[in-house]
């Protein structure tokens, strides 16, 4: 891409769905990439790690800022606070005013923002009214704004494809609100990256909004039988009930797919409109992708071709990621003072580390959980209640797992591969629990020890009972967890070929 390699862009979001996505596409256009990340340690096992440079900020801190833009021509703002709780519009506003200041006292030439369609006229959801404000802010900066307004983004792990293929998938008849029937122009993912990698190099004095949207118009009822044909399903019959409110219909996305309430209610509110764009001026300054813009039917055949073959490449799972940084790791020394709760259990194995490691690697989504598997579903449907995230996310690849991945209602906290799996529970608790799990070779060399901890830090008296009360069944399914994991690895163990002797 012409100009690319004498600019230096800044991608902030690089580890949320589609920052994750852009960053090494940016690289293969020849820009040179920083990312600002809270934590750097979530880009651990980002393959692209190495070729960028990695600075460490907050966008709600306006002093890391400053360092972070020195030298930027190209400023990404992908960040957003769906799904977050408490005060977020305010939250949102103060992070834009803090990047918008910083990014004209630093001299960068360019803002890019990716914001969501919306209707001109009329009130907005709570989080699209954010989302645009957020745009106003950043083209009221002084640093010349290219804010794109995507509609329903449809890719492999987008928050929007697994409502639709998860609502299909499940549901013969699908009882629904009346804005099933409003019209909606979905975007594939990867136009919605061709148009962020090429708004870096439109004209210098261009600032104002651009709608993006794909070529289709569709009802969201089109949406999920496109999906059904193209997942080999039967049409499914929709019937729009006038009764069923947004909250309702959260709480039904929320029961019968694995997105979490927090998340659905904001989608859910955003379809209560129209969602298409009102132009199309971005093909004046950037032409159409070579072979076309995606049809929403292409766009989920590429979708599911990936979430078949395992290649999902980053998923709203993996960009929402709960707790705070201040809370406590059960690593800290003592737990820092912390009342805790310990459930541990040790096995000698005859299996060998590697193959021990391999099952635990690979617990959880299909492979289950190795113990007692209607509790684990019960634990997840008394969650999925409560407005949790439930067992059903699910992995992203079924072999392979990396820091911040999640992982049915746990995520990923620290993974130090071939001895140490630490999760961090998302389920909704009166506290703070993990589960950790390691593999290390037997010390007279014959096997593996096996070695797996549950954690918990109760809040308030309300935690503690909710410890003793599970404790009966922590004997059937913490014991039968270990048992059944070093037994698949032995089991594996004993039948992987011998090496063949050499004549």
């Amino acid at each position: 891409m012409d100009n690319a390699a004498q600019s230096r862009v800044l991608v902030t979001g690089a580890t949320g769905y589609v920052g994750g996505r852009l960053v090494p596409r940016l690289i293969d256009a020849g820009f040179r990439v920083r990312v600002l990340v809270r934590d750097p340690v979530k880009l651990t096992d980002v393959p692209w790690a190495s070729e960028v440079e990695i600075v460490t900020g907050d966008l709600d801190d306006a002093s890391t800022l400053p360092a972070a833009m020195e030298g930027v021509d190209v400023l990404y703002y992908l960040v957003h606070s769906m799904g977050k709780p408490g005060h977020f519009r305010e939250q949102e506003e103060r992070a834009a005013e803090n990047v918008a200041r910083a990014a004209k006292d630093s001299g960068v030439k360019r803002i890019v923002y990716l914001g969501g369609l919306h209707p001109e006229n009329g009130r907005l959801s709570e989080h699209l009214e954010s989302r645009k404000r957020v745009g106003d802010i950043l083209l009221a900066s002084g640093v010349p704004t290219v804010a794109l307004q995507a509609g329903v983004i449809i890719g492999s792990g987008s928050t929007s494809f697994e409502m639709v293929r998860h609502l299909t998938d499940v549901l013969p008849y699908m009882p629904a609100p009346r804005w099933v029937r409003n019209r909606i122009q979905p975007i594939a993912i990867r136009d919605v990256l061709y148009y962020l990698v090429h708004s870096a190099t439109v004209p210098s004095d261009v600032n104002r909004t651009f709608d993006i949207g794909g070529p289709d118009v569709l009802r969201y009822g089109q949406m999920m039988n496109g999906y059904a044909l193209e997942a080999g399903l039967k049409q499914r019959p929709i019937a729009a009930l006038p009764v069923m409110t947004p909250w309702l219909a959260s709480q039904w996305v929320n029961l019968v797919t694995p997105i979490p309430r927090a998340l659905a209610v904001p989608i859910i509110a955003s379809l209560q409109f129209d969602c298409v764009a009102h132009e199309d001026d971005i093909r004046t300054l950037i032409p159409d992708p070579e072979g076309g813009l995606t049809s929403y039917r292409r766009a989920v055949r590429l979708a599911l071709e990936k979430v078949n073959t395992g290649a999902v490449e980053t998923s709203w799972q993996n960009a929402v990621v709960l707790g705070a940084a201040s809370d406590p790791l059960p690593s800290d020394p003592d737990w820092a003072g912390h009342t805790v709760f310990l459930d541990v259990k040790q096995r000698h194995s005859s299996a060998d580390p590697s193959e021990l490691w391999k099952v635990i690697e690979g617990i959880g989504g299909e492979n289950g959980w190795y113990s007692f598997p209607l509790a684990w579903a019960a634990r997840g449907w008394m969650d999925k209640l409560v407005g949790g995230v439930g067992l059903r996310r699910g992995r992203r690849s079924a072999t392979e797992l990396h820091n911040g991945d999640a992982l049915d209602f746990w995520r990923v906290e620290t993974i130090e591969r071939g001895s140490l799996l630490r999760l961090r529970a998302e389920m909704k608790v009166p506290g703070l629990a993990w589960l950790e799990m390691r593999a290390t070779p037997a010390e007279d060399g014959r096997g593996s020890i096996y070695d797996q901890r549950a954690v918990f830090f109760p809040r308030g008296l309300g935690g503690r009972l909710y410890w003793f009360s599970i404790l009966p069944f922590h004997g059937v399914i913490f014991t039968g967890m270990a048992n059944r994991i070093t037994a698949a690895a032995e089991k594996a163990t004993t039948t992987k070929p011998r090496p063949t002797p050499s004549s």
